[in-house]
């Protein structure tokens, strides 16, 4: 059993499982009904996603010392309690279920979701390497 981290709206690996959208605003322009459909996610978890401060700030990096900043701000967001939580039963789940977290980036380098699979790593979670 694994944890997956994928982009958002790509096509879905077999095994997969569950999407799990981790995200702050679902799709644009995409009806509700259609999300798991179009491959965005099955369930949204905004819980996991960084604020809107913290997310206008990840979109403007550009320099190595920015994303520095950037990711020492959403782990900090992922330290209260209500994520810290929700990241401890992912990765409880994960060795016993096969589900995928994401986020809409097309560089997961630059994305949160490369911090959010190095909070599930380091609470214990099987998580599928990158390829």
């Amino acid at each position: 059993m694994v944890i997956r981290v994928v982009q958002l709206g790509s096509a879905r690996n077999p095994g997969e499982g569950q999407r799990i959208g981790t995200v702050r605003r679902p799709p644009r322009g995409v009806p509700k009904a259609q999300f798991a459909t179009q491959n965005w996610y099955d369930v949204w978890l905004p819980n996991l996603a960084p604020s809107v401060e913290t997310m206008t700030l990840g979109r403007a990096v550009t320099t190595p010392a920015q994303w520095a900043v950037f990711v020492k701000k959403y782990r900090q967001e992922m330290a209260t309690p209500d994520a810290s939580h929700v990241l401890d039963l992912l990765a409880v789940l994960s060795h016993s279920s096969d589900f995928s977290v994401g986020c809409y980036c097309e560089d997961e380098a630059r994305c949160h979701r490369s911090v959010l699979r190095a909070l599930l790593t380091e609470r214990g979670a099987e998580v599928a390497q990158v390829r």
